[in-house]
């Protein structure tokens, strides 16, 4: 048996889609769009084991833009599960993302989370969902709300329109994506379900745009209708008032039995707003999955609130140049590390790492969870303060 390692052939991409597909139970349609040279996949015997690839992104890290690897389509057929081809290819991965350099960081959204955290991966955000109707979408302290929607058309101009508030919004956030254009087309824009329709209207007040929603709806298959179903795809605000117009608009679709929003930031504020909370019918569930490749350059290009000097030892089975202990210094200007011989302040997972610099949870936190070992325990207060971000960590698109 010869197992070889590489990127798939252009000619063998249709057989790349069909492995993918076939493992993760998903239509081709949805995995579509892939580049060759972003594969790396396992062949047996010159037939494709394991599917695996990883889309070039961008991603919003505490306010920072850096270039990540969003691995996506990942699968083994079924004959040749149990046989160590996903470890073998993440591994490489890895060490091709090390010696590259652009890319410290990998992403994902996992179908089953405790595959990736044995390679180092840590749930570092949190998703939402919301179930509610209509009617439920009262405000326990209305407030004031002096604009106006419109419906958006389908010019390059509203599309424009669509990224500069996305784009605002995201500014300071942790975890989002830059999108291009075929990320729109792919997700918050996409073809409506069949017989269904997309709606998108962007709120102005005295004419400046200061938030718009996407939404599909779907045809009734019954009748007499008992109520639609409308799904969330995109909220954006830059105010309190767009805010509650956005829901004011959806609290007013009557015909709608359900409004459905499955892509909820953990910090979002409806739960705080509304008269009846528990009618959102909340639900919670892991959303990225983020592993540092690269300690030394990827905890630079984070900004940080505090001026800190934090001294630690990593450990990490997979990437051997992680391991050793560090000291980053941090100010709001930059940050800087390098390998020390001092006294570590923590021992930390690599893991664990990844949950901190995103945010996902703050030191003290891991050292109650037992996620990392505390050397110095007076630092944790410090190492909170240095490590905190304005907003929950949260991706919206799904890649």
């Amino acid at each position: 048996m010869v197992v070889e390692i590489r990127p798939a052939r252009p000619e063998e991409m249709e057989e790349f889609y069909r492995v993918a597909s076939t493992a993760l139970v998903l239509p081709q349609g949805q995995i579509r769009g892939i580049n060759p040279e972003w594969t790396l996949c396992a062949f047996e015997d010159g037939k494709l084991a394991t599917a695996y690839a990883a889309w070039p992104l961008t991603m919003r890290f505490n306010g920072e833009g850096i270039p990540v690897a969003g691995v996506t389509s990942v699968g083994t057929l079924p004959i040749y599960r149990r046989r160590g081809y996903l470890r073998k290819i993440t591994a490489r991965h890895f060490e091709l993302l090390h010696e590259q350099g652009e890319r410290s960081i990998a992403i994902l959204y996992a179908s089953t989370a405790a595959i990736y955290q044995r390679y180092g991966y840590a749930v570092v955000s949190t998703r939402n969902s919301y179930h509610v109707e209509p009617r439920f979408l009262q405000f326990a302290l209305p407030v004031q709300v002096p604009g106006k929607f419109r419906e958006l058309g389908s010019s390059d101009d509203e599309f424009g329109l669509l990224v500069d508030l996305y784009r605002r919004f995201r500014v300071n956030r942790i975890g989002y994506s830059h999108r291009a254009r075929a990320m729109w087309e792919a997700g918050v824009l996409a073809h409506p379900p069949a017989g269904g329709l997309v709606g998108k209207v962007v709120y102005e007040e005295a004419g400046e745009p200061l938030g718009y929603t996407v939404y599909a709806l779907e045809a009734p298959t019954t009748w007499p209708v008992p109520g639609q179903r409308l799904t969330i795809r995109d909220v954006i605000w830059l105010s309190a008032s767009a805010y509650q117009a956005i829901w004011n608009y959806y609290a007013q679709m009557d015909p709608v039995g359900e409004i459905v929003w499955d892509r909820v930031p953990s910090d979002d504020p409806l739960p705080h707003l509304l008269l009846e909370p528990r009618m959102l019918h909340t639900t919670s569930a892991d959303g990225l999955l983020g592993r540092i490749i690269d300690v030394e350059r990827a905890l630079p290009k984070r900004p940080y609130p505090e001026e800190a000097t934090l001294i630690f030892e990593v450990v990490d089975d997979l990437c051997p140049w992680n391991n050793g202990r560090w000291k980053l210094e941090t100010s709001i200007a930059e940050a800087s590390i390098k390998g020390t011989n001092e006294k570590p302040q923590l021992m930390i997972p690599i893991s664990t790492l990844a949950m901190l610099v995103f945010g996902q949870i703050n030191a003290t936190e891991a050292v109650r969870m037992q996620r990392l070992d505390v050397l110095d325990a007076d630092v944790l207060p410090i190492w909170d303060k240095a490590m905190r971000t304005l907003y929950r960590p949260f991706c919206a698109d799904y890649f």
